[in-house]
């Protein structure tokens, strides 16, 4: 686990506008994001709240309907004794979720965004090794640390799910792993990643994915391919209606299970199948747009051949499962997670 990577109460910087042509923080906003953490103290002073559970409350107000499909988990692995969220680092708190597993492990982007660091430490206070910090939408920043190789470069755009970085063991830790944070509301204001991920749909220690009515795109074509080869049949738009809702709550009821709409642990195993090569059909569709999401690049086709056995071995073998080529709930619940 991280032996640093420990953060203050205070935020420490100021929003990145993910929309700017930089996609970096000027030396105005580093200036102006010391301002911010004094303001931060004031205010927590004057409501007598601390910092950390403004930050908190801000996190709880932005993710009404949240489960919508926008989000991925980073890693597989284990959570390792004393690397989670505020664990104790020397006088201060540990800043993320530290998650294990052998170096060279894939690192996704937790949601679409921009690269806006890319360096040792992230250009954080108390944090050591390689690291990418991306920016989302909202005011939110994703932060990935003692990272053995990068995969996209400074201001990239990336997308829910793609490959991003190798874990590793850079800096100051006791072996391999990936350090990840959440922040919200400013870069610097960290919240709790498993709570965070949580109230998104995504169970950071690996668990199956909860995906809500109204949520959209390639998790939601996913459900709607196999869905339909439950004999549901739907057009796999990427969007989570109230056809498609109805559908599922339908097929829920056939399997004896809850009849919410929600897609999560008890529909997920349900709903997939195990496939390997020489299959064909929308289920297919389904695990070829799932593994496409993590950068695979298939021709959705529906056929279970050579190139797709190929895709599916490279997936298992990148995050440390059984690189058999079978399509099995393990392989299901990681590429849907």
């Amino acid at each position: 686990m991280c032996r640093s990577c420990a953060t203050t109460t205070a935020p420490a910087e100021t929003p990145v506008d993910a929309k700017s042509p930089a996609h970096e923080l000027s030396r105005r906003g580093l200036l102006a994001g010391l301002g911010l953490g004094a303001l931060a103290v004031n205010l927590s002073l004057s409501t007598g709240a601390s910092t950390a559970e403004a930050a908190e409350a801000v996190e709880a107000a932005a993710t009404a309907a949240a489960k919508n499909g926008a989000w991925a988990n980073p890693a597989l692995g284990r959570f390792p004794a004393g690397g989670h969220y505020g664990a104790p680092r020397g006088g201060a708190s540990h800043a993320g979720q530290d998650i294990s597993n052998s170096t060279g492990t894939a690192v996704h982007a937790a949601a679409a965004g921009t690269v806006v660091r890319r360096s040792w430490g992230g250009g954080l206070p108390g944090r050591t090794g390689n690291a990418l910090v991306i920016a989302h939408d909202g005011n939110q920043y994703t932060y990935y640390g003692h990272l053995s190789a990068y995969r996209v470069a400074l201001n990239a755009r990336v997308t829910a799910g793609q490959r991003i970085a190798d874990m590793g063991a850079t800096g100051n830790v006791t072996g391999p792993h990936l350090h990840f944070e959440t922040h919200s509301g400013s870069l610097g204001t960290t919240v709790n990643p498993v709570r965070f991920l949580a109230a998104r749909g995504v169970d950071l220690a690996g668990g199956w994915s909860r995906i809500d009515p109204g949520a959209s795109g390639a998790t939601v074509v996913v459900i709607q391919h196999l869905m339909t080869r439950r004999g549901h049949a739907l057009v796999a738009d990427g969007q989570y209606g109230a056809v498609s809702v109805a559908a599922v709550k339908r097929f829920q009821s056939s399997k004896g299970l809850v009849a919410d709409g929600q897609v999560g642990p008890a529909t997920w195993p349900a709903l997939v199948y195990t496939l390997r090569q020489g299959a064909g059909g929308g289920h297919v569709r389904a695990l070829q747009t799932a593994l496409n999401k993590r950068g695979a690049r298939l021709a959705v086709d529906g056929a279970f051949g050579s190139v797709t056995t190929t895709a599916v071995r490279a997936y298992q073998s990148a995050n440390r499962l059984v690189a058999d080529g079978e399509a099995g709930p393990v392989t299901w619940r990681a590429l849907t997670g």
